[in-house]
């Protein structure tokens, strides 16, 4: 049996038997005027975060979400859209997409503003999405590509590029983790597909949406995932895994590489109202910018005793540099 038939049995019986546990995500359910989201939704929300953020849904974007679970961030992207096959929903589990049409039917009866037309489930592949090209405004997906081995995970990417339409953005959320983890715990298909042994360190995780040519990346959360101890898993040490929330999108690659945004910022604290550093970035008296990686560099480069350069916070909420 290859791995991904191992996650396909994991996530049919997830379908069939609704398992809280499955995944947790420390996020609160969002809370916005008139949306209810069903109690079973709720009960196969499984991701480990959020994909679902305002900034990214103005203006009725065309949305794709792969890997459906109950539904519930399908209904809440459609809350913000409320068109006609406004929202994709890609799955490769039949009970799930199954699981979501009833599902579906129970947010109907809720929330007097939702049509279950508004969301299309489709049967399809990560890897070869039933979607074309340049039609997407914003793809998501939730603690789905940490499940993928590294050849299959650069074809799952590609795919999202190439649906999205150009500064489309495709919004993740996947485990992390900084530790080497033992040849054990990499070839165990089950811990892979609880979303586990699949996680990668964030540097790796961001080159790969890079080399895929998305120009810009947003880091906007870390947070506590997971710990896999000796006494329950094949590991002589505590392996400590994170969340991450991220936010890929397709503009242009620049020259000097792409924007990647963790959350630092500058400081200009000089004699003078502003400072130029004449590439595009002024920065105005003890105000604080958030800049990318680059040009947190290209600041210090500087040498100025005036600039202070945060460190990463890996949380980003816009407004940056670039």
């Amino acid at each position: 049996m290859s791995y991904l038939e191992t996650a396909h049995n994991v996530y049919k019986e997830a379908a069939l038997t609704p398992d809280v546990g499955l995944c947790c995500t420390t996020n609160p359910v969002w809370e916005l005027p008139g949306l209810k989201i069903p109690k079973i939704m709720q009960e196969m929300n499984y991701g480990c975060g959020s994909t679902v953020h305002a900034r990214d849904l103005t203006n009725n974007p065309k949305m794709l979400y792969v890997g459906v679970g109950g539904g519930m961030e399908l209904l809440q992207f459609a809350y913000f859209n409320r068109q006609k096959e406004g929202v994709i929903g890609v799955d490769v589990v039949d009970e799930m997409l199954e699981a979501s049409r009833k599902n579906f039917i129970e947010a109907e009866k809720l929330n007097p503003w939702f049509k279950k037309e508004f969301v299309t489930l489709k049967k399809g592949n990560a890897l070869n999405l039933p979607v074309s090209d340049n039609s997407i405004d914003v793809a998501a997906q939730n603690c789905l590509f940490n499940i993928f081995k590294s050849e299959d995970l650069k074809k799952a990417i590609a795919e999202m590029y190439r649906v999205l339409k150009p500064h489309g953005r495709l919004v993740m959320s996947d485990p992390t983790c900084e530790q080497p983890m033992n040849d054990a715990l990499r070839n165990d298909d089950r811990l892979r597909a609880l979303c586990l042994s699949g996680s990668l360190p964030i540097a790796e995780y961001v080159k790969m949406l890079t080399d895929a040519g998305f120009g810009t990346i947003e880091i906007r959360a870390r947070k506590p995932y997971r710990v896999l101890a000796p006494k329950h898993y094949a590991t002589d040490e505590l392996i400590y895994i994170e969340s991450i929330e991220v936010a890929a999108i397709k503009d242009p690659m620049p020259e000097d590489g792409p924007c990647i945004f963790t959350g630092k910022a500058a400081i200009y604290f000089g004699d003078d109202p502003f400072v130029d550093d004449k590439k595009g970035h002024i920065l105005l008296q003890n105000q604080p910018l958030a800049i990318c990686d680059k040009t947190a560099a290209a600041l210090a480069s500087l040498n100025r005793d005036d600039i202070f350069i945060s460190e990463s916070t890996y949380h980003y909420d816009g407004g940056g540099c670039c």
